[in-house]
């Protein structure tokens, strides 16, 4: 049954390679880099609460990776769009 599924939907949804070739928007890219970052923040200020014990400090270095982070991971997002390896 998953299998027909697979094989079905893979069917219906067969594209040419030209109306595919740009398979994520812009905006999609900027909603992964925000949620990631949300995760990788949360993360990046236990660790750095875990090696200060400083709120103040911990929250200081979340914040800037945050911001870094997000802008690094949309253009490394937006470059990969633009290979057509594995696609």
């Amino acid at each position: 049954m998953i299998v027909d599924q697979l094989i079905l939907d893979k069917a219906a949804s067969k594209k040419k390679y030209s109306e595919d070739k740009k398979s994520e928007k812009p905006i999609r890219s900027i909603a992964k880099a925000v949620s990631w970052r949300v995760i990788g923040t949360l993360d990046t200020l236990l660790v750095s609460y875990l090696l200060t014990n400083e709120v103040a400090i911990a929250a200081s270095i979340a914040s800037i990776d945050f911001v870094t982070k997000m802008f690094l991971y949309f253009f490394h997002e937006r470059l990969w769009n633009k290979i057509n390896w594995g696609k």
